[in-house]
């Protein structure tokens, strides 16, 4: 049983149906219209709040003035993002919160990289769902079938992903930098062409943790926390996206 909730995004794991399973059947069940519901609410304030944040920087044009509140939506972020994870029976408070939250990442960074490069933003976001609606017709349609052997190979391509990243970001400490892998050169387009693959690959596992727990009548509040790992999924696309468009800018 448990492999039928394996994902690589940590929000949705294995775990999460695991320790709601206690409150199946004491109340309302979770439902795919109400999980829907619940991301468009969190899509909502992440817009908000990153549409705040870009406003503030065009009308300033002072980049600390972003980097500052990105960096306090990065750390507050990932405290509620944590907080969620091992409090599943609060995302209804702590998934707004963390939306609000990654909405000034979100809208920091992409006003600073949009002054740079005129109507990049726009562009992730058009591909950012473009491609979740896509794998989603894709996955609906059975036309990508979440397997075993598709579900590791994701899992594990994503904890590489990740391991990379924080040993580029312990090193650069030390002036180590991994300029071809993570510039723009042909190298560093194709690595970062890969990870949009592998983060769109992760809507699909999450399409599939959704489904099951629907199927299985997990708590009604597995919706807030099944938007929120949705969420987690999305915002990564949206930024790989934007690292890469930037990337071929540079090029072009």
């Amino acid at each position: 049983m448990a492999d039928l909730f394996r994902t690589s995004n940590p929000a949705l794991n294995d775990k999460a149906f695991q320790t709601a399973g206690a409150g199946v059947g004491l109340g309302e069940a979770m439902t795919l219209n109400g999980t829907v519901n619940k991301t468009g609410f969190l899509l909502l304030c992440v817009v908000g709040t990153a549409a705040w944040t870009w406003n503030l920087y065009l009308h300033s044009s002072d980049p600390s003035l972003a980097l500052g509140l990105a960096l306090i939506g990065m750390i507050g972020g990932l405290i509620m993002a944590l907080v969620t994870t091992f409090k599943k029976t609060w995302a209804p408070v702590t998934a707004p919160i963390y939306a609000l939250l990654e909405g000034l990442v979100l809208g920091g960074f992409s006003a600073m990289l949009e002054s740079r490069y005129h109507g990049i933003a726009i562009q992730a976001v058009s591909l950012t769902f473009g491609t979740m609606f896509v794998l989603l017709l894709a996955y609906r349609s059975g036309l990508i079938k979440v397997t075993e052997k598709f579900r590791l190979g994701v899992i594990a391509a994503t904890g590489g992903i990740m391991v990379f990243y924080l040993i580029a970001f312990g090193l650069s400490f030390f002036g180590v930098h991994f300029n071809k892998v993570l510039g723009g050169g042909p190298i560093g387009i194709a690595f970062s062409l890969f990870v949009v693959v592998i983060a769109a690959l992760n809507l699909v596992l999450d399409f599939d943790f959704i489904e099951t727990g629907v199927r299985l009548g997990a708590p009604k509040y597995m919706e807030w926390y099944a938007a929120f790992g949705l969420m987690v999924t999305l915002i990564w696309l949206y930024l790989e996206i934007l690292r890469l468009l930037s990337k071929m800018r540079d090029r072009s």
